[in-house]
């Protein structure tokens, strides 16, 4: 049975992380995407997989997300990346793994590769969103929503129910951790799912995203009406089966 611990990343901070405690790998790395946590749906429904086929599953919760310590406007793309970075070195260790990122989670587990290249034996995405503060969130914002960012250093964008604190220190470190200009070399199996009525992040990213792995087995999965999460019952079958495909 999979539970939820803490796993402290430094002196003032302490991570969630859930895992089902089983050891035989490749693990199953979960990273959930922006503003979400670790206790929806999907690692739910990973882990409870996972224990099926025995094998072990962590799903990571950021600073600043869900019940995680830290203040969220005080996180980034570079602080979130190294916190997955010191996870896996003190969980996973030398042992082989394999990721799947949920829309940032997917950009997130890019930035693994840097690291882990060699330990790294699949990657799934789900609406992944690379490079999205930018491209996507910062692209939208008018003159006077970023006049009022780079101005008071925080804009509340509020969106489907939600208020969202947007720093500019998380848009300007985002610049920083460009993925798509880059190369991925690792001939391992890479499957990224998107919904073809993703309002969030277009198609198209997951296209940029699938060319930077150069010499992977790719493969792109353009889920007819799905939306961002793409978690219904029926998409869950698809990500599920492509993971056992992946493990095979």
């Amino acid at each position: 049975m999979s539970k939820i611990k803490y796993f402290k990343i430094s002196k003032n901070i302490k991570i969630r992380y859930l895992s089902n405690n089983l050891k035989k790998n490749p693990f199953i790395i979960f990273l959930h995407g922006f503003m979400s946590d670790i206790d929806g749906e999907k690692p739910k429904v990973l882990s409870k997989f996972c224990n099926k086929l025995k094998l072990g599953f962590f799903a990571i919760e950021y600073s600043g997300h869900g019940k995680s310590s830290g203040k969220f406007t005080d996180g980034n793309i570079s602080k979130w990346s190294k916190q997955v970075s010191f996870f896996i070195k003190r969980k996973i260790k030398n042992n082989k793994f394999i990721l799947i990122g949920s829309s940032m989670g997917a950009w997130l587990s890019t930035l693994q590769f840097k690291y882990f290249e060699k330990q790294i034996e699949g990657f799934i995405g789900i609406g992944s969103a690379p490079e999205f503060l930018d491209r996507v969130m910062w692209k939208k914002f008018s003159n006077k929503m970023r006049n009022e960012t780079k101005k008071k250093g925080i804009y509340y964008l509020k969106h489907g129910g939600y208020e969202y604190p947007i720093t500019y220190q998380l848009i300007k470190d985002g610049r920083k951790n460009k993925i798509l200009n880059k190369s991925i070399s690792s001939k391992i199996p890479v499957t990224l799912l998107h919904g073809t009525k993703d309002e969030a992040i277009p198609l198209k990213f997951s296209k940029k995203l699938l060319k930077i792995f150069t010499k992977g087995k790719r493969k792109l999965i353009a889920v007819k009406k799905g939306d961002h999460s793409l978690f219904s019952k029926k998409n869950q079958k698809i990500i599920l089966r492509e993971l056992e495909n992946l493990i095979n």
